[in-house]
């Protein structure tokens, strides 16, 4: 192997492996990049610590954005296929680290978007290697693909609604009681339905006010229907989830392979389903 190929596969190891010591140092170190980039913006956001220490705050976010830009070019080096990753779910998240600085150097306001960077510390479940995690937010996956027909029917159901409030109110009550347009009265009947109220506008007329009621009841009705869409398919994929880690402890002895996902005994023979290491 020559040098560098063997300088390209350490650096692999180091940036993309988190079970080596030398993984898990980078992956931490990076961590702590990431939280000081994130403090620096949130600062300098600040009126008066920008004005006292915006220079040192802009020096720093750009020494950090150009370490991010590094890492970067690295990871796409040292990546057996470059293009495979810079697709992926983490290579799309550590682009979008680095464009803000560059999109800094045309629009300095763009700074602020470096705050993007919050959501690479989802590393952090490689470094901590909290599968258990992992593995609730796939149960989340799985329920929110689940429920996306009902949820978009849901969805339609209620913006047809309002759109009917909307010009029922508009006709009601008029331009006089501030719903000059349409537009304008399904803005009011979309906060009211969901019960924000801002009281921007107001129905002044009864029959106005008795229709507003109407759609405050509505919304109390309705308002936990994606909720219940939504519990419904996660309970169903954890039930599912369950079934197949049941199905995954086969007894050793017995060959049974039907146990509850947390049994450590076979229900027919009785045999551990994971035999314990010989002692010395």
């Amino acid at each position: 192997m020559s040098a560098p190929e063997s300088w390209r596969q350490r650096l692999y190891v180091i940036i993309f492996q988190s079970d080596t010591i030398a993984g898990r140092r980078f992956d931490s170190a990076l961590l702590v990049v990431i939280l000081a980039s994130l403090l620096a913006a949130f600062l300098d956001s600040v009126e008066h610590i920008h004005q006292q220490f915006g220079t040192l705050l802009s020096v720093v976010e750009w020494i950090i954005s150009g370490l991010f830009l590094i890492e970067y070019i690295l990871r796409l080096y040292c990546s057996p296929k470059p293009l495979r990753y810079a697709v992926s779910f983490y290579g799309l998240i550590d682009l979008l680290a680095v464009l803000p600085g560059v999109i800094a150097l045309f629009y300095p306001d763009a700074q602020y978007l470096l705050v993007v960077r919050v959501v690479r510390l989802l590393r952090i479940f490689r470094i901590l290697k909290l599968r258990q995690y992992l593995r609730q937010a796939d149960f989340l996956l799985t329920a929110l693909r689940g429920s996306r027909q009902k949820i978009t029917v849901f969805f339609v159901s209620v913006m047809s609604l309002v759109t009917v409030f909307g010009s029922l109110m508009y006709v009601v009550e008029g331009p006089a009681h501030g719903f000059t347009s349409i537009p304008r009265s399904i803005y009011w009947a979309i906060v009211t339905l969901t019960t924000v109220g801002f009281g921007d506008i107001t129905p002044k007329t009864p029959l106005g006010q008795a229709i507003a009621s109407l759609v405050m009841l509505t919304g109390y009705s309705i308002i936990a229907v994606p909720t219940g869409i939504f519990s419904a398919e996660l309970n169903n994929a954890m039930r599912q989830g369950r079934a197949q880690g049941a199905l995954a402890k086969p007894c050793p002895a017995c060959a049974k392979g039907h146990h509850e996902a947390d049994a450590a005994f076979c229900s027919r023979c009785g045999n551990p389903l994971f035999p314990r290491a010989p002692t010395r």
